[in-house]
């Protein structure tokens, strides 16, 4: 940081200085010289890494109406009802009952932080190769840049792809998923192998070898959903080479000062360990952004009494999802259901989510990721995990399963059961696998795509009717058609 300032304190004394054109500057630095050097490389990355980050209505999680919510609230994991009191906006039940339309603002906040961040990723990129920066760097700002492009198709199907800014927004043509699925593909194998191997530290929150693989793993799991080819082997061999990295599950072992009782939820506290985190979102309260997923569901006095500040009434767990934990299962520690601390009683089941709406303690609370100080009534300072080993190991079992080897799955994923309390299966099925990453990725922003791939979204659940096939991918927003009108519509909105 000291060094940027530097160089901006430098910029501005050349600036006030620019009517004496004779004067000689000994200590300013070229753009390519810049980029070139290990702190100007940070510095451009830094700019697309912010993104992830980002704040209200613009990052990938922590705060909201982004694309956590968007990728969260459309499955069957959570919900924020309206409230009969007049609280909470129709968007979030809209996502979760298939009735959104494409004027949404989540859908629009998503499309346009997507969209904005794959500019900073090409001006990194575009930076860094000029510069003949570190291979390394480059590679990194191409990964991420391919990362990116993976949520566009992932949410979106056939969506805008340019790799130059030097282009028109109005012109920026509009493709085929299964091409920019090639695209994203190639950046990955050219680049991941010349990311850094460090775990944690500098690391934590950026891409490495392990966070790269874990992309390309995930990009293949849903190769069939993309492209109409199944890639399971792929899948399996990318699942594999992160499972390489060292990484073993965090202890699940009781854990009295733990607020939910077990080590596992450290797993979700304000620095996720490096044991089992592959990559995390840092966040700080005020500071660089925040973590609202456990407040925003706290009733207010239920939240003064827990963590000292009202909570937001707002997010609630579906009592059909709630009711597939086992009761021996530490992962159901994180649903507050019944008589709370604030003389508040949450009921298991809501009575509507739009029309009049749920009442006030209606519904089951998820603090998963119990707020972590410093916090606020805006939010806390939990960080976000967004890969873990344990998404691995379930990645590693879907994937044997898949190609006919249910028992070599079993291990991978017996380790995840036991950690947390569970029976081993001797031979699992995919509703066992698709269950099980249900139970341990819930409110990590994965379902959606889980549901998609093991054909469950279209399936009528609680509140939520048959879906058509063409709602597992959202419309186009209009503000982007608007912007650019030779893009289509998705099929059917």
């Amino acid at each position: 940081m000291k060094k940027i300032l530097m160089i901006t304190a430098v910029l501005g004394l050349v600036t006030q200085s620019c009517t004496k054109v004779n004067e000689n500057v000994y200590d300013k630095y070229s753009t390519n010289e810049f980029y070139a050097s290990p702190a100007g490389a940070d510095v451009a990355l830094a700019n697309v890494y912010s993104k992830v980050t980002g704040s209200w209505g613009s990052n990938y999680a922590g705060r909201d109406n982004c694309w956590y919510d968007l990728n969260s609230y459309s499955s069957d994991e959570q919900v924020i009802p309206h409230r009969n009191t007049g609280d909470w906006q129709l968007d979030f039940a809209q996502l979760y009952t298939r009735t959104a339309l494409p004027s949404l603002g989540i859908i629009n906040n998503t499309w346009n932080w997507i969209y904005s961040s794959v500019y900073s990723a090409n001006l990194a990129v575009a930076q860094l190769t000029a510069a003949k920066a570190d291979p390394s760097k480059i590679a990194e700002a191409k990964v991420i840049r391919a990362w990116l492009y993976y949520l566009a198709i992932d949410d979106f199907g056939d969506v805008p792809f340019y790799t130059d800014n030097n282009t028109d927004v109005s012109k920026i043509p509009q493709a085929k998923r299964a091409d920019v699925f090639k695209f994203i593909e190639t950046e990955l194998k050219e680049n991941v192998d010349q990311l850094s191997e460090t775990r944690g530290g500098q690391y934590y929150g950026r891409f490495n070898k392990w966070a790269g693989y874990m992309v390309l793993a995930k990009l293949y799991l849903n190769a069939e959903v993309y492209t109409g080819t199944p890639r399971w082997a792929d899948a399996l061999a990318a699942a594999n080479k992160v499972a390489t990295g060292g990484f073993t599950l965090h202890s699940g072992a009781a854990n009295t000062a733990s607020p939910l009782g077990n080590q596992y939820y450290e797993l979700f506290g304000d620095v996720c360990p490096n044991d089992e985190t592959i990559m995390a979102i840092f966040l700080t309260e005020n500071i660089i952004s925040g973590n609202i997923l456990g407040i925003r569901s706290l009733n207010s006095a239920n939240g003064t009494a827990l963590i000292g500040f009202a909570g937001w009434n707002g997010t609630i767990i579906p009592s059909e999802f709630y009711d597939k934990f086992a009761d021996n299962d530490i992962r159901k520690k994180q649903f507050l259901v019944g008589p709370q601390a604030g003389s508040v009683t949450y009921t298991r089941d809501v009575t509507s989510l739009m029309d009049p709406g749920a009442g006030p303690n209606e519904g089951i609370r998820d603090v998963k990721f119990f707020p972590a100080a410093p916090v606020d009534a805006s939010g806390a300072s939990n960080d976000f995990p967004m890969y873990r080993y344990a998404d691995v190991l379930l990645m590693q079992a879907e994937c044997n399963v898949r190609l006919g080897n249910p028992g070599a799955a079993a291990p991978f994923l017996n380790q995840v059961r036991t950690r947390a309390g569970l029976g081993a299966i001797a031979s699992p099925t995919l509703d066992n696998i698709y269950d099980e990453r249900g139970f341990e990725l819930n409110m990590e922003g994965h379902r959606r795509q889980d549901m998609i791939r093991f054909g469950k979204f279209t399936l009528a659940h609680g509140f939520v009717p048959t879906t058509p096939a063409y709602k597992q991918i959202f419309p186009i927003p209009t503000g982007a058609l608007d912007a650019n009108p030779t893009l289509k519509q998705n099929p059917g909105y």
